[in-house]
């Protein structure tokens, strides 16, 4: 540790500052709590937590209490508490990177196996939304869910205190989020009390939006390099890159901060916005992901650097995705599908391989398939695809277990995946994830067993060089 180095408290802040980082000069006592975070993880602090951040700092009083419910959010909560909520939030892009201290979250509640701490936050009459960062299998409802029915259960104490309104802002990386959390959260109510499911119904708003900024997860040399080039001991840092983009429909029940004074796009298509983004970012990524695990590539920027790579996610971008796309007036796709590329290019962030092949029985078939679905229906290309879906099928069926990133399907989707090792074209029997209009599909149904057998005999890197010469 240098000796310069400081330990990040509010006691330190006129010192960090004298370090030349910036910190908050509002005074955080007056921030209110009106935000009520679910998943208080690193999107969550790069992204909302900073535009309320910002707002502090023009005179907003709205502030950010998080709320943890499971065991993982025990660290988190520990950090945070030691460092009175305050933490330090890196952006990286191609120049220096450029730190800050954030002060927008004033408490954090651990409520692991303790729905009554989640009703008391839920039902006290200051807090007027709900944030929900939970990831995209997080509202799945296939067996009971813990946190939904946490969600619900507050919801029941709020309509019996005072019955005051509540938004659920969904902030995932999910199609009409708003609309599946609305959807996940009337089902358990109706289970539990059809009164209380009309209340919700008519009562609390679900605004969609849609969220866009590349967060690596938290690194231990993220934590070295701010202790010994900036001189701040924060136990959980966020490195984040320098674009970021909110786009949310203005349904708020009782009141919000005045977020377009700091960004925020509020709009009526939010559903295009999200297409763009789901498909031209998220969709990328996953055609990106498994093939680069396969193929040995630690970072994003290392998989935009292999020219077969890079050639293989603009012909995926061109050719297959942004003719799915309703162009957004003044927002063209191409433009959109640039940025994508040059963001992934960045080495400041180097953004793992490994993150985004978390969950991919839940983002396949939200990211990448819908693409395919809409080629089909328009006899349009799917090769890229269709190789980007048989490297996640090698990938579940040859890497090991300890080595796979978690995934809440995994089990079932990589047995599928070792029985289609020798015959590829068993694994889109996976109906979980394969729609029966892709899993029907002569033609797509060929190009994926092409694919598998590329990659069974070239390698990943020898699969998508074949496949461009083959165009």
């Amino acid at each position: 540790m240098t000796p310069r180095a400081v330990d990040l408290q509010t006691g330190t802040l006129d010192k960090i500052a004298t370090l030349g980082v910036p910190v908050p000069r509002y005074d955080r006592s007056r921030l209110r709590p009106r935000i009520l975070q679910l998943g208080v993880g690193g999107f969550h602090r790069a992204h909302l937590a900073l535009y309320v951040h910002e707002l502090a700092a023009t005179g907003s009083d709205w502030g950010i209490r998080g709320l943890g419910l499971l065991d993982a959010d025990r660290r988190m909560e520990a950090a945070l508490r030691s460092q009175d909520y305050l933490y330090t939030l890196v952006e990286r892009g191609d120049g220096e990177p450029r730190s800050q201290v954030i002060g927008s979250i004033v408490d954090y509640v651990l409520a692991v196996d303790d729905h009554e701490a989640v009703a008391l936050k839920m039902a006290d009459p200051e807090t007027a939304i709900l944030s929900l960062t939970i990831t995209e299998s997080g509202y799945s409802l296939e067996r009971p869910n813990p946190t939904i029915e946490a969600i619900v259960g507050g919801l029941a104490r709020r309509r019996a205190k005072a019955g005051a309104a509540l938004t659920v802002l969904s902030c995932d990386n999910i199609p009409g989020n708003g609309k599946v959390a609305r959807t996940a959260v009337l089902r358990v109510c109706e289970e539990r009390d059809p009164e209380l499911a009309g209340w919700v119904e008519t009562t609390c708003t679900f605004p969609n939006s849609m969220v866009d900024r590349i967060t690596p997860q938290t690194a231990d040399a993220d934590r070295a390099w701010l202790r010994e080039s900036v001189g701040i001991v924060d136990a959980w840092p966020v490195v984040t890159e320098t674009f970021r983009q909110w786009v949310v429909e203005d349904d708020f029940a009782l009141g919000r901060p005045p977020f377009e004074d700091v960004g925020v796009l509020f709009s009526d298509r939010v559903h295009d916005w999200e297409l763009y983004k789901l498909r031209m970012l998220n969709g990328t990524h996953t055609c990106m992901a498994y093939l680069s695990a396969l193929a040995g590539i630690v970072f994003v920027d290392e998989a935009m650097a292999t020219p077969p790579l890079r050639r293989f996610l603009e012909r995926f971008l061109w050719d297959e995705v942004i003719p799915t796309l309703t162009e957004i007036t003044g927002h063209p796709p191409t433009e959109y599908a640039t940025t994508v590329l040059g963001r992934f290019a960045s080495a400041g962030v180097r953004d793992q391989i490994s993150r985004l092949c978390i969950d991919g029985t839940a983002k396949v078939p939200t990211f990448l398939l819908p693409t395919v679905e809409r080629q089909l229906a328009r006899d349009g290309p799917v090769e890229c695809a269709a190789l980007a879906l048989a490297g996640w099928a090698r990938y579940l069926a040859t890497t090991p277990a300890a080595a796979r990133a978690p995934d809440a399907g995994a089990e079932q989707s990589v047995s599928f995946a070792k029985r289609a090792m020798d015959d590829p074209v068993v694994f889109l029997e996976l109906t979980t994830v394969v729609p029966p209009a892709l899993r029907d599909n002569e033609r797509f149904r060929d190009a994926f067993a092409a694919s598998s057998r590329r990659l069974a005999s070239l390698g990943p890197i020898g699969a998508v060089e074949e496949l461009h010469e083959g165009s």
